[in-house]
């Protein structure tokens, strides 16, 4: 992931924006500030999980198994939730897997139709590291109160209503 440490100053996208008519300053700076904390709170976060021999994919594969009434879900169902192709879930469930974390379970009918389902292996590490994880959330979030995280989160809706833009080509 980009780590973009140093940011331009204002100055310096002043000088942009003088040579590019539609450099917004504000926009940039607002833009470029979200993408580095966004960096830095993967980071922590991985950091953190890392004290417990995970990472992001194979944390977020535990908790969307455990949010799961039955324990279980397929593996393309996981790969959409997550975000990832399916052969990156292959490779996460792999892992988790040789952990004793997650278990296939093929349907007697068809073995071609696998399900994975969270172990009590998997459900204990989620024990020992969600109180942590909830933890370290609450102290890294404590310079907001209540109302300015829902402020944050609209904020974040809106910023991710944009994000087409920068997708989208023009014709």
């Amino acid at each position: 992931m980009l780590q973009l440490r140093d940011l331009p100053t204002p100055e310096i996208l002043g000088k942009f924006a003088e040579r590019y008519p539609d450099a917004d300053v504000t926009a940039i700076s607002g833009f470029l500030y979200l993408l580095r904390v966004a960096t830095d709170l993967s980071i922590a976060l991985d950091t953190c999980l890392s004290k417990y021999d995970l990472l992001q994919g194979r944390w977020w594969v535990l908790i969307l198994l455990m949010r799961e009434e039955t324990l279980t879900s397929t593996p393309s169902i996981l790969a959409e939730k997550l975000g990832v192709t399916r052969a990156t879930m292959t490779g996460l469930i792999d892992g988790l897997e040789q952990n004793g974390l997650v278990t296939r379970v093929f349907a007697k009918e068809d073995r071609r139709s696998v399900k994975i389902q969270l172990t009590s292996a998997g459900q204990a590490k989620l024990d020992v590291v969600m109180p942590d994880y909830y933890r370290r959330l609450k102290q890294c979030m404590q310079g907001l109160d209540e109302e300015k995280r829902i402020q944050l989160q609209q904020l974040l809706g809106l910023v991710n209503i944009g994000i087409p833009a920068l997708i989208e080509t023009e014709t």
